[in-house]
Formats: structure tokens, sequence, C-alpha cells
């Protein structure tokens, strides 16, 4: 599906992006149940981490704009930076299963992606915290390689800075139990990384190599020893492995 956007929709999708930076603008486009024309619906940007650089758009204004027509795309701006999307946008725009507008601010240039089936690649992610992290490694590597659909877990950025302790907290809740004798392919290696409490995650694949994704960089496969090995906390095989 292709968006044509009229001259005044396009103006106001722009503005909003400039009256909102250097914050993310969001919005939605609404078909009108009356009259079958589309409008923009500024949305308010409700992120937790700010909306400096990622967004979200609350129940309440879905509702609201639902409650007007047809919901047919979710638009958000790029501040400082190109139209073009990230791998996150590509993952929210699969979810959401609407074609997404995105705004290129000061550029003025946006750009739709469409939801085909695109999933992000196990090696070479970018990072970007509850989309692409590393507990979305894990539960892609799982459904996958062996066809087991993990739990999600609402997580806010520095979440172990705050006594949450996530993944100790929820391991047995997402099929995990404690793992017994030597380590085998697919256990779930639980690590701290410059915290006191377990807040990194990576699988093991075997042959002394593990698959994660550390916050800031690209996933990657890479040898499991040296400081990975001694800032394990814990070792989890999923109920159905164990």
């Amino acid at each position: 599906m292709t968006i044509t956007l009229t001259d005044e929709l396009r103006d106001a999708l722009i503005s909003h992006a400039a009256d909102e930076a250097p914050r993310e603008c969001c919005g939605l486009l609404v078909r009108s149940a009356d009259t079958q024309q589309l409008h923009y619906m500024r949305c308010a940007n409700v992120h937790p981490s700010g909306g400096d650089d990622r967004f979200r758009i609350g129940p309440a204004a879905w509702a609201a704009a639902e409650d007007l027509g047809e919901v047919v795309a979710v638009v958000h701006s790029h501040p400082n930076a190109s139209a073009n999307p990230s791998m996150a946008d590509r993952v929210g725009c699969e979810r959401s299963g609407l074609p997404w507008l995105i705004v290129g601010w000061p550029s003025g240039v946006i750009k739709e992606v469409a939801p085909e089936g695109w999933s992000a690649p196990l090696v070479g992610r970018e990072f970007s915290h509850g989309v692409l992290d590393c507990y979305s490694i894990i539960q892609d590597h799982f459904v996958r390689e062996l066809s087991i659909q993990l739990p999600d877990f609402d997580r806010s950025d520095d979440w172990w800075t705050r006594g949450e302790d996530l993944y100790m907290k929820h391991f047995a809740e997402a099929g995990f139990v404690e793992a017994q004798g030597e380590l085998r392919p697919h256990d779930v290696l639980l690590m701290r990384i410059r915290s006191e409490q377990a807040n990194h995650g990576a699988v093991y694949l075997g042959n002394g190599v593990m698959l994660h994704h550390l916050w800031g960089r690209l996933s990657e496969r890479t040898v499991y020893g040296g400081a990975w090995q001694r800032n394990t906390m814990k070792v989890v095989r999923h109920r159905s492995l164990a």
C-alpha cells in the first residue's frame, strides 16, 4: 500500500516534526468514516525515555483516532536525521500491521515503509532497547531455531539500576529452569555488565560460541569465555530442552 499525501497533509506532518524537534513527533493518519478523506491526528509521544530518539502512541490516542475512522498509517519523525527507516522502525511497522511514514527533519523528506514480512537478522542488527536488545535476540533465536515463542516483558531503559532485576525475576515465567551439568546449545547465559544484577542475556550456540546483543553495538556471535564467562551469574535452560 502506498499512501498518497496531499500538499496539506504533507505540510501538517512536516509542521508537527518542526514543532516537536529535537524530540520525535508521532501521530496517526486517519480515514474519516464520514467523508473518506485522510486526516492527520497529532499524538503525544509518551515513550518513557522522553522521546528524543523513540516514540510511543498511548492507547487513549489510538482509541480517539479509531472513533474518527480507520487508522491507515503511523507517522513519526527523525529529528536531525534522514527519513530512512531504522531496523527498529521496520520491526515496529511489522508489529503494527500498518504502513509507517517517517519525516526527516529539517530536510522535510517523507518516506514510507510497509509491512512485508521483514525480520531483523540475528547477526548485525542495530540496538534499540525494548525492540532490538539482548532479550529480543533471545526471543528471535528461540522462535526461529526451535519454534518456541517466548513471552515479552515491558522494560524501560536502565531497569537494572532501579532494582527490577527482570532476568532473575522472570526466567521461570519465560519457561526456563536453572541448567544442570555442562553447557548445551540454546542455554541462556545471564550476565551482569557493570551492574550488581543480571542485566544482559546471551544464547550459547555450542563449540564455545554465544549469540548476544550488547547496548550500543551490533548483535554478534562471539567466543564465550574471559569476561563474559566471569560475569555470568546463572545459566538457564528452556523446560522443553531440560
